[in-house]
């Protein structure tokens, strides 16, 4: 089991979002009153691509430890800054098989649709950070850093405090990819 650290939305298409006592999320949409909130793709690159395509992208989770990795490199980077909208502490979100289901304090469910791919402006953001969002394994393979993307399964309010548990799809687990 985890626990929620931060939660964060921004209405603008914005990099950064700010924290927040309490986000509330949509059953198929995602955090209410976030910018990348709705039924289908709101991301702007996406959207320029194919605006139809369904949203895999409603609720950005990160774990703090990857902020706390970014920090001790000297980069000063608090939850939020990096675009997610739940920052969590105690699972390895980036290790969760696509279609899991994160339970999200008393009433909110999401499901892992996959991994964010890290673009060009975390490296705006910060000058140098992007080359740290990714990273090899043993075999060669990239591994992105920079969080996993959900959708809204089950609404409620998500605040900072708030435990995370896991229910893992059914076996054969799928490794998630870039969405």
């Amino acid at each position: 089991m985890g626990t929620i650290t931060a939660v964060s939305r921004s209405g603008r298409h914005a990099f950064s979002k700010s924290n927040e006592s309490a986000v509330h999320l949509l059953v198929g949409l995602g955090v209410d009153g976030d910018a990348h909130q709705g039924v289908t793709v709101r991301h702007r690159y996406r959207m320029r691509r194919d605006p139809t395509q369904p949203n895999l992208r409603q609720v950005h989770l990160m774990h703090a430890e990857f902020l706390d990795e970014l920090n001790s490199l000297g980069f000063e980077v608090q939850a939020g800054q990096l675009g997610e909208n739940i920052t969590t502490r105690g699972i390895d979100l980036l290790a969760l098989p696509t279609g899991t289901r994160l339970h999200l304090g008393a009433r909110a469910v999401v499901e892992v649709t996959g991994l964010r791919n890290p673009c060009k402006q975390i490296e705006a953001f910060r000058a140098g950070l992007l080359s740290h969002t990714v990273d090899r394994d043993l075999n060669g393979t990239i591994v992105r850093k920079s969080g996993i993307m959900s959708i809204v399964l089950e609404g409620g309010d998500v605040r900072p405090g708030d435990a995370v548990s896991l229910e893992l799809p059914p076996e054969p687990h799928r490794p998630l990819v870039p969405v």
